[in-house]
């Protein structure tokens, strides 16, 4: 007597299926997800460059007894302006309150990002820190938390 035993050669057609259904659920949810971690990570760069002309106007601010109007240009900190790249559009500054604003490029969100220094009684000594206010559109936006 013959015994007939056949092997399973394959999958099933709703194995398949399946496998192809849980792979799009898992790039449906991972998609967003990355494109919102590369939109964070090119707006870093904006804020980095903010961050640096922040630091020298706050050295600044010290050395000439809290006065933003000796600290409210590049040419009076002394600095360039941050050159313009693929997520940074343009760094100014504000002449009347010292402001810096970042702005970014639309592959970076096109946000801006706004520094303001404290406002300081000239009278009053020198702080050892300056804390600077943060606002823009990037602190607006409910799609990215933490995005500033």
């Amino acid at each position: 007597m013959k015994t007939m035993t056949q092997k399973q050669q394959g999958f099933t057609l709703i194995e398949l299926m399946i496998v192809v259904a849980i792979i799009g659920i898992l790039a449906a949810v991972a998609l967003p997800a990355y494109q919102d971690y590369t939109l964070k990570a090119r707006f870093s760069e904006v804020k980095t460059s903010a961050a640096s002309v922040k630091f020298t106007m706050a050295q600044c601010l010290q050395e000439n007894n809290n006065s933003v109007a000796a600290c409210s240009t590049y040419d009076l900190l002394g600095i360039a302006a941050p050159a313009a790249n693929d997520n940074l559009a343009s760094v100014t500054i504000t002449a009347a309150s010292g402001a810096i604003t970042a702005t970014a490029t639309a592959s970076a969100g096109g946000y801006t990002y706004i520094l303001t220094p404290p406002v300081i009684d000239p009278a009053l000594p020198a702080p050892s820190t300056y804390v600077f206010t943060v606002s823009g559109t990037c602190s607006e936006q409910t799609r990215i938390s933490n995005l500033c």
